[in-house]
């Protein structure tokens, strides 16, 4: 049996689909026979990952702001209606920390992260188990995009690391409370993929120690595959983290 009649009518979701791991992970759903409706906040982003992807009616772009309940909320209720359930939610769309010393920062700096990273990931999650636990079959999984930052941070990144700490509690706590609706939990955690938000590791970011090194990158499409192992797992597994990262990149150890 062919991997596109495997997964023919298994629908997901990926927010922040337009860029970065969020297209990258869309892009190996796709591929692979999914029906993939592609959230984000810009159409035009999302529209070129549909055309690239030549999946025609499989792609279907929904502009979303994660940080609001409502759009959340809309973003399920068109996936629905369009194609009837939800077998995954790619938990992705994220942002990075506010430029400069974090006392520096303005509160509307701070609680822009926590909107996008922590309380919209928590907005797609509580709409997942309201769709997963009311369809027939009931159930499905979410992956949640950590980061290897709760971990071991970089300097001036409170906010990213303290929301991807938060995002850790979710996916245990989520992985538990799922497990009455059939529902998997995971979570992935990326280290240099060559992204927008990770380019500048190729020209030197700050270490531990004050010193500016440049850090060896891993190819987003890498990290596709990733997502697209966990989503193909049967419900009765689950990996619960998965760290994916460039082999020689400074974290394991002192660098």
């Amino acid at each position: 049996m062919s991997v596109e009649s495997n997964n023919k009518g298994r629908i997901a979701i990926v927010t922040g689909a337009g860029s970065g791991i969020g297209r990258a992970a869309a892009l190996a759903l796709l591929g692979d026979g999914w029906s993939v409706v592609l959230a984000g906040r810009r159409l035009e982003p999302l529209e070129q990952v549909a055309e690239e992807s030549s999946a025609g009616a499989r792609a279907f772009a929904v502009p979303t702001d994660v940080s609001n309940a409502e759009s959340v909320q809309s973003l399920f209720a068109a996936t629905v209606e369009r194609y009837g359930r939800v077998d995954l939610l790619f938990n992705n769309a994220g942002v990075g920390n506010p430029p400069g010393p974090f006392e520096d920062w303005t509160p509307a700096q701070w609680q822009g992260v926590v909107d996008i990273n922590l309380t919209g990931m928590f907005f797609c999650i509580q709409q997942a188990f309201r769709t997963m636990k009311a369809q027939v079959p009931m159930g499905g999984r979410i992956i949640n995009n950590g980061s290897i930052s709760a971990t071991a941070p970089r300097p001036n990144s409170i906010a990213y690391t303290a929301t991807k700490h938060a995002v850790e509690g979710l996916t245990k706590t989520a992985s538990l409370d799922g497990r009455k609706y059939d529902i998997a939990v995971g979570q992935v955690d990326v280290g240099n993929a060559m992204t927008e938000l990770a380019s500048r590791m190729a020209t030197g970011v700050p270490q531990a120690n004050g010193e500016l090194a440049i850090e060896p990158l891993i190819d987003v499409k890498i990290v596709g595959q990733s997502v697209l192992y966990m989503a193909n797992l049967p419900l009765e597994a689950n990996v619960l983290f998965h760290t994916i990262m460039a082999t020689k990149m400074p974290f394991v150890g002192r660098g």
